[in-house]
């Protein structure tokens, strides 16, 4: 079990964002492990493909090393993520890790496993190592994550705009309890239902918390206090990552309204975005656009501004036409 103690100021501080270096170090549990990870098959069979070539495995090989499964990762590694943050930021945040850093964060790992060969390497000659191991992350991050990146990005982009209205409207105890099954707030701290037994005071650094679609299970946090405070939850909805939506086969909606916008309603039952929209269905971003302004146009779709993104719902009207073509259950 885990807690992180809370001032006012650290309430205040909590922030979303996405982070694109996480997302590339916690792909490699996947690629290990995908019997763990099987909603990512398609994009296992892939990685698989691309890691088999001599010139990305030698490249690669300092992460793979570091990011075994069931090994905890060092905090300098998955640094802390600020809103828009690129990945080249987050690559010269870490290339820029003090040596130091780098052995404390390191040792604070292997308590649950051993270091890998390249880890007790790193550890003797960090100055002389850390640019191999940001090498092999921008090397596995535009060979097996930037061709997939957009839909990944549109899947998270979702999630911190949802988590963000879920802050604004509930407070931070409704907020932290609806982010995962195993947190709860009381009333200064969060309890985190974990076998990391973490034990940290905010001390008015607030707390950085960024979705990822690698990690399925539980909230993982930085090990250490003296790290910024950070924590990787499980994104919403990973299962349609992968997938596109469509109305089901001889929806009367579609013959009505077309199979685009039929599309659309059956997936706003809950606040999406354009882009993400665009990611269920298949379309372009325009089409969606286009659609969505002629049934907001009709009155059958709502939208609220949360922060710089855009979220669309289904209105009253649009529940009573699915219902009454019978189709008030959205295909997910």
């Amino acid at each position: 079990m885990s807690e992180l103690r809370f001032s006012l100021a650290d309430v205040a501080r909590v922030r979303l964002a996405v982070s694109p270096v996480n997302e590339t170090v916690m792909s490699m549990w996947a690629l290990a492990s995908p019997v763990y990870h099987a909603v990512h098959l398609p994009w296992i069979d892939r990685a698989r493909v691309t890691m088999r070539r001599p010139e990305v495995a030698v490249r690669v090989r300092p992460l793979v090393e570091l990011a075994r499964p069931r090994s905890w990762l060092p905090d300098f590694l998955t640094p802390a993520a600020r809103p828009n943050v690129e990945m080249t930021e987050q690559l010269d945040q870490i290339a820029a890790t003090p040596p130091a850093v780098v052995v404390q964060d390191l040792l604070a790992t292997t308590p649950r496993r051993p270091l890998s060969p390249f880890g007790l390497a790193l550890l003797a000659d960090p100055r002389g190592l850390l640019p191999q191991l940001v090498d092999a992350v921008r090397v596995w991050y535009d060979e097996a994550i930037a061709p997939d990146w957009s839909r990944m990005r549109a899947l998270l982009d979702a999630d911190v705009a949802y988590r963000a209205a879920q802050l604004a409207e509930n407070g931070a105890g409704r907020f932290f309890e609806q982010l995962h099954p195993s947190l709860r707030w009381l009333g200064d701290r969060v309890v985190s239902d974990d076998p990391f037994a973490r034990d940290f005071d905010l001390r008015d650094r607030g707390l950085a918390l960024n979705p990822t679609v690698f990690s399925e299970r539980r909230v993982l946090w930085n090990l250490l206090e003296d790290s910024l405070p950070a924590g990787a939850y499980p994104v919403r909805a990973v299962g349609t990552l992968w997938e596109t939506s469509a109305p089901p086969p001889g929806d009367p909606l579609a013959r009505v309204i077309g199979p685009g916008r039929a599309a659309l309603l059956h997936l706003l039952d809950t606040a999406t975005t354009t882009t993400d929209l665009a990611r269920l269905t298949g379309m372009s971003a325009g089409n969606v656009s286009q659609h969505l302004a002629a049934l907001h146009a009709a009155g059958l779709v709502g939208r609220s501004r949360q922060g710089r993104h855009v979220l669309y719902r289904n209105t009253d009207a649009a529940g009573v036409l699915l219902r009454a073509s019978g189709a008030a259950d959205p295909i997910r």
